[in-house]
């Protein structure tokens, strides 16, 4: 539920940060703060800040910042509303009452939750009786003890329509409840409801909280059709949204800084005996976008191990289409291929736990797989196939929402597409020895919004709490902006509300916007001549053709008359996001800058330093784009 301000700020209020992030970190007294040892990386220098009148902490060394709440979801893997009512219970803060709507939902979710607690221990018990004899033998042979059976819960179903059924009827569980959360197998073509898991190794399935919601089943007999089978979507369960063994992988994926995704319940199993209880699973399915929004929440850089089987090179690749569309600046995945016909049970037996990590360590950036599966489509040696290649990565990396991200794969792309080239062959070949030998060798593959610069320490300076080096930029960018749609003014019937809200420190830039906006305001005038005689009568001749010069200089493809209508939108686009982005971080480091010198604490500094960073991010972006692009940039 959403929690009203107030509330959240009384909790703040009657709960020290200190004595909050005091639990888990040895703090000691420094002036007005708390200073500690990180606990998110090993250090031996304290690096790690907390500040009571402010309510806020800063770690150094890894970044991370933010208030109570925050730190009990960075520390203990907790959603937000689990740290809120934690904290609140501990503070003596009443939240508020749930309407009687909810309270029906909340009483029927906690009697379902009984039940399939009920069906659990049920199941449990099933494994360790006389029934359970042929169950206990496959998990023996899979290598899983008893104490790993105990840890996991895993149970047993016995080869009977009516077994569970029963027992939960002796329970008082009503059989519509029964069917209802998928324990029973129902419907208008079934006369009498029977048990839904048969004869199968049962997996219960948790959410965040710990609590059974569903099941998995593994069948022992070889003529079942289906060897795995899941609960059936249910009140308590939805399959695309939840992830085998989240519960007890968030704890230590936190403490890690990593979370790993394999194929299977056995398989997590193996992993966690493996040294790696970071480790989930999705449910039967290939990985949806929900399932990786969990991840993310755990990790920047989630691996997904797959089996190096066909099976498993054709999950990496719908894991590559899922993910791209969703990629932000610093949030990617990679993907561990396993050796061919193992999954990381068969490895785990095989070559132990070793085996495991060397599989790990080599896990590939997304730009590296999705390189590989366009190689892998067929061959590339003519300049048609080429252009074909060309054409599916362009549109692949199109996907991609994030600006930034975007203009950094496309970048990757072409450089790689340059090198199936014959010229760049030939170059490469004729180049001193140990450089250009082999496809993609030497490469170093810098993450998507990977910072450019080393972490800044030290006193402030002149460089730090002034934009030195911003407001150079922007004239080159306002260039852009204007001269793009000066050359193409028709796209002032997409862009023009976006641009008008714009701010222009180059007063010639300024002026001609204004008359662009103008035009497509009161007339929709977008006709290139129409547009020049505008610009004539009202003295800015001059100043337009400085712009495009300006703009030219760095020799866009955009300012072309004859420009792809997406790639001019892209750059268009682009520009005016970075431009928005370094607005407000020079407002937000002229706050930061004010407030340090107003109350020079560490976390003022923390601050100061963070905001530098990310304006940093944005202006070495923009250099990147700025960079001079030679006449075949573009060739396949």
């Amino acid at each position: 539920m959403r929690y009203p301000p107030h509330i959240l700020e009384e909790i703040r209020a009657r709960l020290p940060a200190s004595s909050v992030v005091g639990r888990r970190v040895q703090l000691k007294k420094a002036g007005r703060e708390w200073r500690g040892l990180s606990p998110f990386n090993a250090e031996k220098t304290p690096s790690f800040y907390v500040n009571d009148q402010k309510q806020f902490y800063h770690c150094f060394s890894s970044s991370k910042h933010g208030d109570i709440f925050t730190f009990l979801m960075e520390t203990e893997g907790l959603s937000f509303p689990e740290a809120v009512e934690r904290l609140a219970s501990e503070a003596g803060v009443s939240l508020p009452a749930p309407t009687e709507d909810t309270r029906v939902a909340e009483k029927q979710r906690a009697g379902a939750i009984e039940v399939m607690e009920m069906a659990a221990r049920w199941f449990e018990e099933r494994l360790r009786a006389g029934q359970g004899s042929e169950a206990r033998a496959y998990l023996e042979r899979r290598a899983l003890r008893e104490e790993t059976q105990r840890a996991f819960r895993l149970g047993y179903a016995p080869n009977e329509r009516y077994a569970l059924r029963d027992h939960l009827a002796g329970q008082g569980v009503d059989k519509d409840l029964m069917v209802e959360l998928g324990l029973l197998a129902g419907g208008e073509d079934i006369s009498v409801p029977y048990d839904y898991f048969r004869d199968r190794v049962m997996f219960p399935i948790t959410d965040t909280r710990g609590r059974v919601v569903a099941f998995g089943g593994r069948a022992l007999s070889k003529e079942v059709r289906a060897k795995y089978l899941n609960s059936p979507e249910t009140p308590l369960f939805h399959k695309g949204r939840t992830l085998y063994n989240l519960h007890g992988a968030r704890k230590a994926a936190h403490e890690r800084g990593s979370i790993i995704a394999v194929e299977g319940y056995v398989d997590v199993i193996a992993m966690t005996l493996a040294g790696h209880p970071e480790t989930v699973a999705p449910l039967g399915t290939a990985l949806t976008e929900e399932q990786l929004a969990l991840l993310w929440r755990h990790a920047d850089e989630p691996i997904l191990c797959f089996d190096g089987d066909k099976a498993g090179q054709r999950a990496a690749f719908r894991a590559l289409d899922v993910a791209l569309p969703a990629l932000e600046p610093g949030r990617s995945l990679r993907i561990a291929l396993l050796p061919g016909g193992q999954d990381p049970d068969d490895l785990l037996r095989s070559g132990g736990p070793g085996a495991i990590d060397q599989v790990l360590q080599a896990a590939l950036p997304l730009s590296e797989l999705l390189w590989r599966r366009a190689l892998e489509s067929g061959p590339a040696d003519t300049p048609e196939r080429r252009a074909g290649l060309t054409q599916t990565l362009r549109a692949t990396v199109a996907t991609i929402r994030d600006d930034t991200v975007k203009r950094y794969y496309r970048d990757d792309i072409e450089e790689r597409l340059r090198s199936l080239s014959p010229r760049a062959s030939r170059s490469a070949g004729a180049g001193p020895k140990g450089q250009g030998q082999g496809q993609g060798q030497g490469r170093r593959f810098v993450r998507p919004g990977e910072p450019v610069s080393p972490r800044i320490t030290g006193s402030p300076s002149a460089s730090m709490t002034a934009s030195a080096g911003f407001s150079g930029a922007a004239p080159v960018r306002e260039a852009v902006i204007a001269g793009t749609l000066l050359v193409h003014p028709e796209m002032l019937a997409e862009f023009g509300d976006a641009v008008s809200e714009l701010d222009f420190e180059d007063p010639d830039a300024r002026a001609l916007l204004s008359v662009l906006v103008a035009c497509a305001a009161e007339d929709g005038q977008t006709n290139a001549d129409l547009l020049q005689s505008r610009i004539t009568r009202a003295g800015l001749a001059d100043a337009a053709e400085r712009i495009l010069a300006l703009a030219r200089s760095r020799d866009r493809i955009t300012l072309s008359p004859h420009a792809d209508p997406q790639q001019r939108a892209d750059a268009l686009r682009q520009a005016m996001i970075l431009h928005r982005q370094a607005g407000a971080l020079h407002s937000e480091l002229r706050e930061a800058r004010q407030a340090f010198e107003d109350d020079p604490t560490d976390a003022g500094w923390a601050w100061l330093c963070e905001v530098k960073a990310r304006l940093e991010t944005v202006i070495a972006a923009e250099a990147e784009a700025d960079k001079p692009v030679s006449s075949d940039s573009t060739a396949a």
